[in-house]
């Protein structure tokens, strides 16, 4: 049965992304997606959509903010930018989008069912199930103003939407996701993302069965018979017991920032700091770019121009599209792939992330064709990755790193929102 798998904070950003971060947002996005698809599946791509960890990895590495809100929109509209062109070859399509576009989701529904033969009244009712579910059902102050709905031709299918509380100037995001519902109306999500305020009304939850129960024999009372007792209820001397409905309510949890059963909390603070990074595991990507030996990686490393810097990309790229859940506890620390548009950890090295898109994409279109050597390659940084933070423990420098990345940031055709 679906269950929350993570609640985070996810802090209200404005701005917009500049063209030239948005298209290669839309490429990587887009030949991540496949090498998922290529090597574990479609339906494998789903299931990572809803893992709130993965997402905001997956975020980080396409060179958004690593912790704030603007993930969601940000690479929700890259991926359909990328995948949508190539939905009849790779069997998955994304509907609807933040506001207006979120009205579209069922008109984008039935596109799709008329193209595979999909059931397009089931297709549109989830979409509308999911949305009701988290805007009405979970009474948590926030509203939703973007529905994304991700589904293939096989049926299965993904949700990603988040709500807006303005004047906490926070963010909620929710997961959904097809293989593991089992009910849309009891604990049906896979994962909620959003700061922790306070008690939330959920009549989703298994202990408000008997609520819900009640709800629906309210429906049928004779109105007036009810205001009598609503009104013997708020009298302080009302002689009708009601019996107590904390089932309703959601304990209030201590502060989280990780732990391991998805969870997570992003924090306020903007810039990239230590403690939000497994130094361990940055070690690990660092040494297995710079320190490998090239035989290791020879059908890469005969690629004109890939550099060690190159490499760091590709191996937080292969921990993406390869990782366990496990993995991605820290999702600043996949900032380190590509930056961040506004600066943090540092500038978006463009000529890196160009040559990371190029790599990858012509591992994907070698595989295609029956030529994996190039795929395995990328694979196998990951696994080398492992190795060393097992048998090396190694520790990044966190200073020393920034300062590097910076040093050679016009080199590597460094850019921010600013510029």
């Amino acid at each position: 049965m679906p269950r929350r798998t993570g609640v985070a904070d996810l802090p209200l950003h404005s701005g917009t992304v500049p063209r030239w971060l948005a298209d290669r947002m839309r490429d990587m996005g887009r030949l991540i997606a496949e090498s998922i698809v290529e090597n574990y599946g479609k339906k494998e791509f789903l299931v990572r959509l809803s893992d709130p960890l993965w997402f905001q990895s997956f975020g980080a590495v396409l060179g958004m903010d690593w912790h704030s809100s603007g993930i969601t929109t940000s690479v929700m509209y890259a991926l359909k930018r990328g995948l949508n062109p190539i939905a009849k070859e790779l069997g998955i399509r994304v509907c609807g989008g933040r506001g207006k576009y979120s009205r579209e989701t069922p008109q984008e529904l039935w596109e799709v069912a008329n193209a595979t033969g999909l059931d397009g009244y089931a297709l549109e009712r989830t979409s509308k199930l999911c949305a009701k579910v988290d805007n009405t059902a979970v009474q948590d102050g926030f509203q939703l103003y973007q529905h994304n709905f991700i589904v293939t031709d096989e049926g299965d299918w993904a949700v990603v939407q988040q709500g807006m509380n303005s004047g906490a100037k926070s963010a909620r995001r929710y997961h959904w996701c097809s293989s593991n519902l089992r009910s849309f109306v009891e604990d049906p999500h896979t994962a909620v993302i959003g700061e922790n305020r306070g008690q939330i009304l959920n009549l989703t939850a298994e202990k408000a069965r008997r609520t819900r129960s009640s709800i629906l024999d309210f429906s049928h009372e004779d109105p007036g018979r009810m205001m009598r007792e609503i009104v013997q209820i708020v009298q302080p001397n009302a002689s009708i017991i009601v019996p107590a409905q904390t089932d309703l309510f959601l304990p209030t949890p201590d502060p989280i920032i990780v732990s391991t059963n998805r969870d997570c909390r992003m924090p306020a603070h903007h810039e990239v700091r230590p403690e939000d990074v497994d130094l361990k595991r940055l070690g690990g990507v660092l040494a297995t770019a710079y320190e490998s030996e090239p035989k290791d990686f020879e059908s890469l490393l005969l690629t004109p121009g890939l550099g060690p810097r190159t490499l760091q990309s590709l191996t937080l790229v292969s921990e993406v599209i390869n990782g366990t859940p496990s993995r991605f506890h820290d999702p600043a620390r996949f900032s380190f792939a590509h930056g961040g548009k506004d600066g943090h950890p540092f500038p978006v090295p463009t000529r890196v992330y160009d040559e990371s898109i190029r790599v990858l994409g012509d591992s994907i279109e070698k595989a295609k064709l029956g030529d994996r050597d190039k795929m395995e390659c990328l694979n196998r940084l990951y696994q080398t990755q492992l190795a060393v933070e097992r048998n090396c423990s190694p520790l990044a420098d966190f200073d020393k790193t920034i300062a590097h990345e910076k040093a050679h940031s016009e080199e590597w055709g460094g850019r921010t929102v600013g510029d």
